[in-house]
Parts: structure tokens; C-alpha cells; sequence
């Protein structure tokens, strides 16, 4: 069955979420809400029109700052449709609760063939420490815009490292359970970048299951996305830029490789909501457990 989709946003993300959508054969029709020329697509000029097109998959793309408002929006006019809020779900904690429609965060890395190995190779195995690096540099982002003019560098529009790489926060959570103590955080700005956010982050604490370090920040040109775990007898080293998966047992070494391109979790994100396959998707409950998590940590004094 055909189904009708509408982005909310256009900036950087909805173009791309635009222009994979046009390739699905099931989306006979996608409509932007936005300011600007949007080419192709079928432009709707205010919220108040989209009870007139009714569609059946919507995705929330704008700032981080008024994903509440178009949430709300959505929840009071509209029932029984599935909605993607881009990820993080909001800049802070909400007491917000959705029952007319199927909502959903953008942690598309859950997806991610690297994420799902490790996620059932880990089950039932001793874990000692897990390590999570996400090292990148702000200003090669994104190419239409100058970073210093980009959400990411502005807290007023909820950007910042801690909300923007929140996704390996999200699949810490989601391979080894609930994050259930903070021992040290710090979240800092530090670099010489134009952003009024902080470009760093670093959290130490312990899952359900082991102790970990999460290292993210905005500024460094040695580009990393890795995430290593030493458990009994192994040690794992999961490369999200690469691809890769290294199992390394005494004197033994297995490498393991991926060939996905750069859209892949998107589409298969994509791919899995149309189809009613909520399985890795993070779902609404989990978004905002998030957000009290985050809030958290952002109060956590060491």
C-alpha cells in the first residue's frame, strides 16, 4: 500500500531523509513544511495544512528547540500515523506523553551492522570495561553552511556535543541495559571553534553489566567512531567509520568487515518503520528515559 510522507524541516537532515524517500516505491507522495524552495517536492507553507494531507509517515527534522512544538502538533490533530522525531528527541526533558500515534527517535545507529554484532556477541559474556570514542570535526559537518551558523554551534536551538553525539549514549544503553551510575563528567568548551556550545564531553560510570568511558567531542581532525570492550577473555574493537569488527582472543585475531554505504541505516531505519518492524527502533519511552538521562548528567556534579 502506497503511503504519503511528510518532513517537517529542511535543513541539512530533511534533504537528506527528502531524498532517500524518493527512491522508496511505497512513498507515492512527499510533502516539506518549510520556508524555503524545496525543489520537486510538494512545499506546504504552515502545520495547520497538514490535517488536510493526512499523511501516514511523518518525520521531524527541525531544530531540536521546536521538535516539542511540532510533537505536540502532531499528537492533539493527528492519530494512528508513525513519526519519526529526529534524533535527540527534545533539548531537555519533557513530561510528555503520546497516545494517538506511533513515535520514534532517530538513533539510526542502532541499525548499524557493527552495533547489532556486537550486540549478540556480548550476550551472556563477562564485560569488564566498555570504551566509546566519537571524535569529529564541527566545521566539516556540513557543506551548504557555515558551522558557526549551524544549530550544532547554538544551545538556543539545543545543539552542543552532549545532544548532537547522544547516539553513543543511546547504544551503550541499548546493548548493555541501563546506565545506573555516574562517577565523573565533564562537559566543557575548549576549543577555539565559534560555537556558544560545549565541544567536549567525557562520562565515566557503570551499566547493568560493566564499567564504561564515553569520549565525544567536536574538534578533533583524527576522525574516530569506536567502541572497544575488553570482556573475559576477548577484547572487541567495533569501527563504525570503517566498518569493522576485531575479535581479539590470546594469540588469535578475526576481523570481520561490512560493506554498507553511507545511507544504510537510514534506509534500513526507513525501511523497518514503513514496515511495521519496530525491533531496534528506539521508541518513545526509551527517547525520553534518554532525556531524564542526559539531564542527568548535565546536573551531575563531580
Amino acid at each position: 500500500m502506497n503511503k504519503t510522507a511528510l518532513i517537517i524541516g529542511y535543513g541539512s537532515i530533511g534533504k537528506k531523509h527528502a531524498k532517500l524517500l524518493k527512491k522508496f516505491k511505497n512513498i507515492s507522495k512527499i510533502y516539506i513544511l518549510t520556508k524555503q524552495n524545496c525543489g520537486n517536492f510538494n512545499r506546504v507553507k504552515s502545520i495547520s495544512e497538514i490535517n488536510k494531507i493526512d499523511p501516514d509517515y511523518i518525520l521531524i527534522c527541525s531544530r531540536t528547540s521546536d521538535h516539542f512544538k511540532h510533537l505536540s502538533y502532531l499528537e492533539k490533530n493527528l492519530k494512528n500515523k508513525i513519526i519519526l522525531v529526529e534524533k535527540p528527541l527534545f533539548e531537555n526533558f519533557k513530561n510528555f506523553h503520546v497516545h494517538n500515534n506511533k513515535v520514534f527517535v532517530g538513533y539510526n545507529l542502532r541499525y548499524h551492522p557493527v552495533i547489532n554484532f556486537i550486540k549478540n556477541y556480548v550476550k551472556n559474556k563477562k564485560i569488564f570495561s566498555i570504551n566509546v570514542r566519537c571524535h569529529s570535526y564541527l566545521p566539516n559537518w556540513r557543506k551548504n553552511i557555515s558551522y558557526a551558523r549551524s544549530n550544532s554551534a547554538k544551545k538556543i536551538y539545543g545543539g552542543g556535543t552532549l545532544l548532537e553525539l547522544s547516539h553513543e549514549i543511546d547504544y551503550i544503553q541499548w546493548i548493555f541495559k541501563k546506565i545506573k551510575k555516574l562517577n565523573h563528567v565533564k562537559i566543557k568548551k575548549i576549543s577555539n571553534l565559534k560555537i556558544d556550545t560545549e565541544d567536549c564531553v567525557s562520562i565515566i560510570g557503570k551499566t547493568n553489566f560493566a564499567d564504561f568511558i564515553i569520549d565525544l567531542n567536536y574538534f578533533s581532525l583524527y576522525l574516530q567512531r569506536l567502541v572497544i570492550i575488553n570482556g573475559n577473555n576477548f577484547t572487541l574493537k567495533g569501527d563504525l567509520m570503517d566498518n569493522s569488527v576485531e575479535i581479539f582472543k590470546k594469540n588469535k585475531k578475526k576481523v570481520i568487515k561490512f560493506k554498507i554505504d553511507k545511507n544504510y541505516t537510514y534506509n534500513l531505519q526507513h525501511k523497518s518503520l514503513l514496515s511495521n518492524n519496530y525491533k531496534n527502533s528506539c521508541n518513545y519511552i526509551q527517547g525520553t528515559q534518554l532525556m531524564l538521562l542526559i539531564d542527568k548528567i548535565r546536573k551531575f556534579k563531580n
